[in-house]
């Protein structure tokens, strides 16, 4: 390590945002990068600990402490510190296939487990890992193609960020890989969940012509149980790996549902990234342009519909959350290294929303069959409402992001007749991910439920090592 005391010498500096007022003009990135000299400063700051928290694992549950894909943090902020980017770009994609989507939008656990945090004053982490990532593909993606191949075929349900990630370490063992994706593009949630002013879809759609030249055959507009059916894939592929994450939206059942202008947080984004990338929106248009808008749900989800409602002129945003409002800090001495529940503010918040915590929504009012009013109140510690405590307020459109239940059962699930876990999920083997149906395995949000994008890679990672030992009887690949 070439430097150990950097935590004394330098203060933690992370990338800023650009002003408000110019920022929700558009939907493009308004994260300022720090620069090399000063991505430098900041990965010098790592102290090079005897256990790693950013990426190591819990002793008791095997899960990880900070970084899911298990990222060799201390390695490449060395790697950074020294100027050897070719080298920390080298080490950071021997673990994560997609580091500058990660950089981006992972909420950065590895940065909650830093032993800095412990007096609030963590490594940049996901910082530095955007800015390898972005300087290696600014010299250009290079195809990693397999010397071999094996005349094996897999076919890939899903091109979110867990089939992506499969689908490419697969290619890369010499397997005829073929993804099939019921969109018209690839990227799943990270192509029509995540508004484009997190994540310009550019960075999704370099990674597809990377993986098209490594061999990966994309299948588009592949519904499988619709268009597609099931026993194509059994009967001509080797093995089958379904990705097709947690699409069944939580639901809020009250009197007034049926009201118009109340939809899922889901039919509303992938409705504006269309239009930002020039795709077609066959759909009623959803829009918050000079309406008072309701986010019912406080987390990343609500707070990408917040932003995307800000942009198109909504009158007013306001953002309701069932949980009580989480303290400001966390315990140190409760939760490090693990991920802490404490307020968190996001660049959307700041945007102008008005948030709101601990509150239900009972019911809607409506004239002419249009949603018009939230009829509201406060809730207790087992969230029901506390008499006394109602009100209303008034709204054009509500927007649910109140989160995902399980995959969506019908077609793909139904129709290969995969058995489910007790939570709706598909049932898989969480080693070799195995699924009750034969050569099919599964992987992402489709089985271990909603989660994060870097789940979502190191379990598509890791089913790919399981499908190609499945298919060789050994595997060379990395989980």
């Amino acid at each position: 390590m070439g430097k150990i005391t950097g935590f004394l010498e330098f203060e933690r500096n992370d990338r800023d945002y650009a002003p408000v007022e110019d920022r929700v003009k558009g939907y493009r990135e308004f994260v300022i990068p720090l620069g090399d000299e000063e991505t430098r400063n900041q990965a010098a700051r790592c102290m090079d600990c005897g256990v790693p928290y950013c990426h190591g694992t819990n002793r008791i549950t095997g899960a990880p402490t900070g970084c899911p894909v298990n990222n060799q943090i201390p390695d490449w902020n060395d790697l950074v510190y020294r100027g050897e980017w070719d080298e920390a770009a080298r080490n950071l994609h021997s673990t994560n296939n997609f580091p500058e989507v990660t950089g981006r939008i992972c909420p950065a656990p590895c940065e909650a487990s830093c032993t800095l945090n412990i007096d609030d004053n963590p490594v940049t982490i996901k910082t530095i890992e955007c800015a390898i990532a972005d300087r290696a593909i600014e010299q250009g993606l290079k195809p990693e193609i397999a010397a071999h191949k094996t005349g094996r075929k897999v076919a890939v349900v899903g091109a979110g960020p867990a089939g992506m990630a499969c689908a490419q370490q697969l290619a890369r063992a010499g397997h005829d890989v073929h993804v099939y994706e019921k969109h018209a593009k690839a990227g799943g949630l990270l192509r029509y969940g995540i508004p484009d002013f997190k994540m310009e879809k550019v960075h999704v759609d370099r990674r597809v012509e990377q993986m098209q030249a490594e061999g990966v055959t994309f299948h588009y507009g592949a519904h499988i149980g619709q268009n597609v059916a099931a026993e194509t894939l059994l009967n001509d592929y080797d093995a089958v790996a379904v990705t097709g994450g947690a699409e069944a939206p939580r639901d809020l059942q009250i009197p007034g549902r049926d009201l118009k202008g109340i939809h899922f947080a889901m039919d509303f984004l992938p409705q504006q990234n269309r239009r930002v990338s020039g795709e077609a929106v066959t759909a009623e248009p959803i829009l918050a342009t000079g309406k008072r808008v309701v986010v019912i749900g406080g987390g990343d989800t609500g707070s990408d519909c917040i932003g995307t409602s800000i942009r198109q002129g909504a009158v007013s945003v306001t953002n309701f959350e069932i949980m009580p409002q989480p303290p400001e800090h966390e315990n140190k001495a409760l939760t490090w290294p693990l991920w802490p529940l404490k307020l968190r503010i996001s660049s959307s918040h700041e945007e102008g929303a008005t948030r709101d915590f601990a509150v239900t929504t009972v019911a809607f009012e409506g004239k002419d069959g249009h949603v018009t009013k939230l009829k509201c109140a406060e809730v207790d510690a087992s969230f029901k409402p506390v008499p006394g405590t109602e009100f209303d307020v008034e709204a054009d459109l509500v927007l649910l992001a109140m989160g995902f239940v399980h995959p969506v059962h019908e077609g793909l699930v139904a129709a290969l007749g995969l058995a489910l876990d007790p939570r709706g999920n598909v049932k898989a083997d969480t080693v070799a991910y195995k699924t009750s149906k034969a050569k099919v395995f599964a992987a992402g949000d489709m089985r271990r439920g909603q989660s994060l994008v870097v789940w979502a890679i190191r379990e598509g990672r890791q089913c790919a090592h399981a499908i190609d030992a499945f298919l060789m009887g050994s595997t060379s690949l990395p989980r």
